[in-house]
């Protein structure tokens, strides 16, 4: 019976791939980390995070003549999180990562509908996220056009909470969702061309965030702008890379965005040495504004982590509307072999505005990953520690005397990607 069963499946596989193309891959993703000064300053009488999370993923693919089919499913597993013969996930992680289908409307054009990933060139303003384990996705409809070097998409966005909506009153279309500059609306638009070894890409982003009244009833839209382009120019073994963006409009809460701007320049060399250095730097706007706004900038749904420090000290779910940030870092990436790596990279943060005592230096990061190609996965470890100015201490909250001395991250995490079919 069983022998009966795998030839008929394999049976029926063989007819969908000989007029289509249907894959099954896999994700299996544990990560260890040890953190004491993660994501802001511990004090020394607190004890350390130490904990395993492993990420895992079945990823369902079908491809036809004139349609895409994509599902990714996803489950973030923390060691130790359920009892002992529990019957469920206590944690409810489980989740739809991704689902979406891809319909050809001509040779250059396409629609792309469902939850989806949004990324777009350094992944500054819209992302994956892939770092966390959860990652970032959106549910939208994408209308895209790609002929020779020219790529033109459109992106809208409706989010509601669709228990609630009970009617088609607008009473009944309220959003309750909030945190983390969760959106009701979203449109953009983004174009992107390359012109040789130049290539230059425009962003327009609005994003509308609900309100709520004294009562906590919906009470208008708040809408957020957010624009700007990303250039980067790269021949033989040097490449320069640019960001410059600005924001206005409202943030949730009809608070009014004025003159918020994050600006960065990178150059990168690539000696014949299997070394490559990077020197950039960015400047993120802070909160100059009086009572009801803001001059502070955001930058939103983009992979955050990989700026500003892998300890996530700024703009991680953090530093939303506080005195921005100057970031000034320099980086070299050694090849140590064919299957090998280590990354060194150190910055110097500093507040794009003074404290309330007239402080602006906040501190050094150090950040160290080594990287190792096994047989058929990967192997990755970091180790990140931050070197605090006093600004440090006033900018999170806590006391020179109360704090640890130390401040540190460390991770190790295996890389499993199976093709299963």
């Amino acid at each position: 019976m069983k022998l009966k069963l795998t030839l008929l499946t394999l049976l029926v596989l063989f007819t969908i791939s000989s007029k289509a193309q249907f894959s099954i891959n896999g994700e299996l993703r544990p990560r260890t980390e040890y953190r004491h000064g993660f994501g802001t300053l511990i004090a020394k009488d607190a004890e350390p995070g130490f904990g395993i999370s492993t990420r895992a993923r079945l990823k369902f693919g079908y491809k036809a003549e004139a349609y895409e089919i994509f599902m990714s499913l996803q489950d973030v597993l923390v060691w130790g999180e359920n009892r002992q013969i529990l019957p469920k996930d206590l944690n409810n992680s489980f989740a739809v990562f991704q689902a979406w289908a891809k319909i050809k409307l001509s040779e250059n054009m396409s629609t792309k509908l469902g939850r989806q990933v949004l990324s777009y060139d350094d992944q500054r303003i819209m992302g994956g996220l892939d770092w966390a384990q959860q990652g970032r996705n959106h549910d939208a409809l994408l209308f895209n056009y790609n002929k020779n070097k020219f790529i033109f998409d459109l992106g809208l966005a409706y989010n509601q909470d669709y228990d609630n909506m009970t009617g088609f009153q607008s009473s009944n279309n309220t959003y309750n969702t909030t945190g983390f500059f969760s959106y009701k609306t979203m449109q953009y638009g983004y174009l992107k061309n390359t012109w040789g070894d130049f290539s230059g890409s425009l962003l327009l982003l609005n994003n509308g965030f609900q309100n709520y009244d004294a009562f906590n009833n919906q009470d208008g839209i708040s809408n957020l702008q957010t624009f700007g382009v990303h250039l980067n120019y790269g021949k033989k073994a040097l490449s320069v890379a640019s960001n410059l963006y600005l924001q206005t409009g409202e943030r949730q809460g009809e608070v009014n965005v004025k003159g918020a701007y994050l600006a960065s320049l990178d150059f990168t060399l690539k000696t014949k040495s299997a070394v490559k250095f990077g020197l950039g730097a960015e400047i993120i706007s802070g909160n100059d504004g009086g009572a009801g706004e803001t001059g502070a900038f955001f930058p939103l749904y983009g992979t955050n982590h990989k700026f500003n420090g892998f300890m996530d000290y700024f703009y991680v779910g953090n530093h939303a509307n506080s005195i921005g940030l100057i970031d000034i870092h320099a980086s070299a990436n050694i090849n140590l072999n064919k299957k090998s790596s280590l990354l060194v990279k150190v910055l110097n943060f500093s507040g794009e505005q003074k404290l309330p005592s007239g402080e602006k230096s906040l501190g050094t990061e150090l950040d160290i990953v080594y990287a190792l190609k096994l047989n058929g996965f990967t192997f990755k470890a970091g180790y990140s520690q931050m070197f605090e100015s006093d600004g440090m201490y006033e900018l999170k909250g806590l006391d020179k005397s109360l704090a640890a001395n130390t401040q540190n991250w460390a991770w190790a995490m295996l890389v499993f990607k199976p093709k299963f079919l």
